[in-house]
């Protein structure tokens, strides 16, 4: 395969830490946990450093213009593109030799909070496939512990929460810690690791910031772990509304610092995860989740109007039609859809003038060649043509994708997405 070298191809990735220090107010009753993340950080770090040296970086396949640098920062402001940018959510995953070159090593939480291995494994798609955009590897639920919501993630269980948030006591305990949520002393390897991405991406593509919808983390928290059907969240909505309204409250505020606080780091736009929309009824959506996701954007757009956020509510495809009025000046700048809407359709029902990202189904990515160039180009095409969307998966890349399919599909992008 032809390949292209960049400054970020042709070594492994050298971070330097810098010397700034983090506000250590409102730090006194987070010692215990910070403690407990400094600990399996230092544990961590040696293996880190022997990974960063042994494993061999990939080398990017496609070739980019010079002028591609910001195409999806442009593209996800609504503004006019030469070519429909591409990048997939859950880029940096398992199904990339390199990501599990650490993964079957060390455990998420320690990958994730440690600041070298998460910058290694967040550039690794970039470097290997030539994606428009870096995003930080990371979780949703990252903020929960700096909100006293501590979790421990399960081999074969994913994340698990034992105190969880569903009476009004426990609320209101939850919402007293909110208050004193600072991410930049609580989250110290957060900043790090978005300006190690900074200095290794500026100028040559879009480092892309995340944070969980306030619903989808309260409801996470308050069920313990994943859930089939969300009955505890579901529960408090109906007999307790009110408790349910203050804890969302509080979250929201929490996330909103979060998204900014990204922003401030070096994130050029920020996407925010509804994962659990699928949970909701359009009723319990419009009354729970909208107005709290919507608190986020707003905060994003006071305080950083020049960084685009995005909403993507998975399983939301079944009540689109209330997610229109979401993208607006005040507001979000771009819808990214999931799979189970055709986004030829979702553009008759959200209009033209509505920026839209997606949303080809991730089991494509499964299929051969031809099928992958297909499905392609007929969401470009539906999507009102080349430079008129942002081409992504409609949910994350799938763990049995093969790595050269991943590659095909940011080459078909390139490829049928240029005008």
């Amino acid at each position: 395969q032809a390949s292209r070298a960049s400054p970020s191809s042709s070594r492994r990735t050298h971070i330097t830490f810098d010397n700034r220090k983090p506000n250590t107010s409102n730090r006194s009753s987070r010692t215990h946990s910070s403690m407990a993340i400094s600990m399996r950080l230092l544990a961590a770090l040696p293996l880190a450093l022997a990974l960063s040296t042994t494993t061999a970086p990939r080398p990017v396949t496609t070739s980019t213009a010079p002028g591609d640098h910001d195409l999806l920062l442009r593209a996800a402001r609504g503004e006019p593109v030469e070519r429909t940018p591409v990048w997939l959510m859950r880029q940096a995953g398992r199904y990339m030799a390199d990501f599990r070159a650490y993964s079957d090593k060390i455990p998420f939480r320690e990958r994730s909070e440690t600041p070298e291995i998460a910058t290694e494994l967040s550039l690794q798609c970039w470097r290997a496939f030539g994606v428009d955009g870096v995003i930080m590897f990371s979780d949703i639920l990252t903020i929960l512990p700096a909100l006293g919501v501590e979790f421990d993630v399960v081999k074969g269980k994913g994340p698990q929460i034992q105190d969880t948030p569903r009476t009004a006591e426990r609320v209101a305990k939850f919402v007293e810690d909110a208050k004193g949520f600072d991410p930049a002393s609580q989250l110290p390897f957060v900043g790090q690791t978005l300006r190690n991405l900074r200095q290794e991406t500026e100028g040559k593509t879009t480092l892309v910031g995340f944070v969980g919808a306030p619903w989808t983390l309260a409801a996470y928290a308050c069920e313990g772990g994943a859930t089939r059907h969300g009955l505890e969240i579901k529960r408090l909505m109906r007999d307790e509304p009110a408790v349910a309204h203050q804890y969302l409250d509080a979250m929201a505020d929490a996330v909103a610092a979060y998204a900014c606080h990204q922003i401030d780091e070096g994130a050029q736009m920020v996407q925010v995860f509804e994962s659990w929309a699928h949970q909701m009824t359009p009723a319990a959506f419009e009354s729970f989740a909208k107005p709290y996701a919507l608190r986020v954007a707003a905060a994003v757009r006071e305080q950083h109007p020049e960084a685009p956020v995005l909403f993507f509510a998975n399983g939301g495809s079944s009540y689109l039609n209330l997610q229109k009025d979401m993208v607006g000046d005040a507001h979000f700048h771009t819808l990214s859809l999931d799979w189970a809407v055709d986004i030829a359709d979702a553009r008759r029902q959200l209009g033209a003038d509505v920026p839209v990202q997606g949303n080809v189904d991730p089991s494509v990515l499964l299929g051969d060649e031809a099928c992958i160039e297909a499905a392609v180009k007929a969401c470009i095409d539906g999507a009102g043509g080349p430079g008129r969307h942002v081409l992504n998966l409609g949910h994350g890349v799938l763990q049995p994708t093969p790595e050269g399919n991943v590659a095909c599909f940011v080459n078909a992008a390139k490829k049928f997405g240029a005008k």
